[in-house]
């Protein structure tokens, strides 16, 4: 697995499959918006995440909402990246 953090996440409809999407810049609306996405939908991260922890975090600020596609992406997603990493706090009693 990798070790790979993204700053953004959301979702769009791309031929009548809603999907989750992960960025590192804000751009990649307009790039989905240009390849035909529809409903696309992004949220910043409070910090850089990676793809479990992304998902854990929009399920827990009800991204989806009342959406059951957006929903269903969310399980899907979860299913697929498993359980967020904890984040590691280093200390300098851990580097010492």
């Amino acid at each position: 697995m990798t070790n790979k953090t993204f700053k953004f996440v959301g979702s769009s409809v791309f031929n009548g499959k809603t999907k989750l999407r992960f960025a590192n810049d804000i751009m990649r609306i307009k790039v989905l918006d240009k390849n035909g996405h529809s409903d696309v939908n992004f949220k910043e991260l409070p910090t850089e995440m990676d793809k479990a922890s992304a998902v854990a975090h929009l399920s827990s600020i009800g991204f989806a909402g009342e959406n059951a596609d957006i929903k269903a992406a969310l399980a899907k997603a979860a299913k697929k990246y498993g359980e967020p990493t904890p984040a590691v706090e280093t200390t300098t009693e851990q580097v010492a």
